[in-house]
């Protein structure tokens, strides 16, 4: 009963195979080892995007912040959702890389914001004037940190309002598989047919054991994103141990097929929540994540039980009255099971 995070499932196994296999012999370094050719192939294909510039880095963190740095400068600002994982969970790495930008952030309900709220947010920075933080990015999340997602049509919105004011937009696409899947769009019309120049396309999240591609839909923005991730300290020498892990992840579309078993397991867990007496959700289940509330004393059996997730909203306690209400986040991944699901459920009812 692991709902923590979906960062802490173990790997699928055909990438444990693609590991061993390309474990054999010597291979270049540095991105010029065989697997990344063909990834960046296979990329391009799966978006679309014949174009397209492909790299490779470690982390979720190093992927957003390299590809923010890539499009602003010090001096201007990033408009984010107050929620973003730039914003409450990357200990200041984007103002770090970026060497100062400034974090805008706008609000929204459910962790998506509206066209309007970012006007209002772009209206209020006074521009040309030498006191005043210049427009720089917008930066957007799907799935979002509240685990709801962006259609590609809202997504085009947003873009446009970005693109009115000459910014570039960021996708920061953690979770990016299961907004595919939730959508039904292909990857293509969730990115650059709906204005987003940079994704941060993650793996982590969904089985692999430790690997993010950016992807530059302008490649002129490539020179300067390969400096920038080797003066980062985020260039790895044994490449291909990064390119075999998302080469068989995008591989006869095993990525979709992950995201689609972690999607299918929160739609069934929040299912089960709501029909427990006094529960309820706090934002939408449109992904893998759920965020819901139900009396305290479901949660203390959960948690002696040895079930693991997180108080969402509050500290959280298990002392207290029985049915007061706690709000939690759980979080599906690609291997959590009906079972897990069903002896959850009996024990929070």
């Amino acid at each position: 009963m692991f709902f923590a995070s979906d960062n802490a499932s173990p790997v699928p196994q055909p990438v444990l195979d693609a590991m061993v296999r390309v474990n054999e012999g010597y291979a270049a370094a540095y991105g010029a080892d065989a697997e990344m050719q063909m990834l960046r192939g296979l990329i391009r294909e799966v978006f679309e995007a014949p174009r397209a510039e492909v790299f490779l880095v470690a982390t979720g963190t190093a992927a957003n912040v390299l590809a923010l740095a890539t499009l602003v400068e010090p001096w201007q600002a990033i408009y984010c959702h107050r929620q973003a994982h730039i914003s409450v969970d990357e200990c200041g790495a984007p103002e770090f890389y970026t060497g100062g930008a400034k974090l805008t952030l706008v609000d929204g309900d459910n962790g998506k914001m509206t066209p309007e709220a970012l006007r209002a947010a772009i209206k209020v920075q006074v521009q040309g004037d030498v006191h005043s933080v210049q427009r720089g990015a917008l930066s957007l999340t799907n799935v979002t940190e509240a685990g709801t997602v962006y259609t590609a049509g809202e997504l085009k919105l947003l873009s446009d309002v970005a693109k009115a004011h000459g910014m570039p937009v960021h996708l920061d696409g953690a979770r990016f598989a299961n907004a595919v899947v939730s959508t039904g769009a292909t990857p293509a019309e969730m990115s650059w047919k709906a204005g987003v120049d940079v994704l941060s396309f993650g793996g982590t999240k969904n089985g692999l054991m430790g690997v993010e591609a950016v992807i530059l839909f302008d490649p002129k923005l490539a020179w300067e994103f390969e400096l920038r991730r080797k003066r980062g300290g985020h260039l790895f020498s044994k490449h291909r141990y990064l390119s075999a892990q998302m080469l068989a992840y995008l591989t006869d579309g095993l990525w979709l097929e992950l995201a689609a078993k972690a999607n299918a397991s929160a739609a069934k867990l929040s299912g089960g929540i709501l029909g427990i007496k006094g529960a309820s959700l706090v934002h939408p289940t449109q992904a893998n994540a759920v965020f819901a509330s139900w009396p305290r004393i479901g949660h203390r059996n959960a948690m002696e039980a040895g079930a693991k997730y997180y108080f969402w909203g509050s500290d959280g306690t298990l002392d207290g009255p029985d049915d007061e209400l706690e709000s939690a986040r759980l979080v599906c991944s690609w291997c959590t099971t009906d079972q897990e699901i069903e002896r959850f459920l009996k024990l929070i009812s």
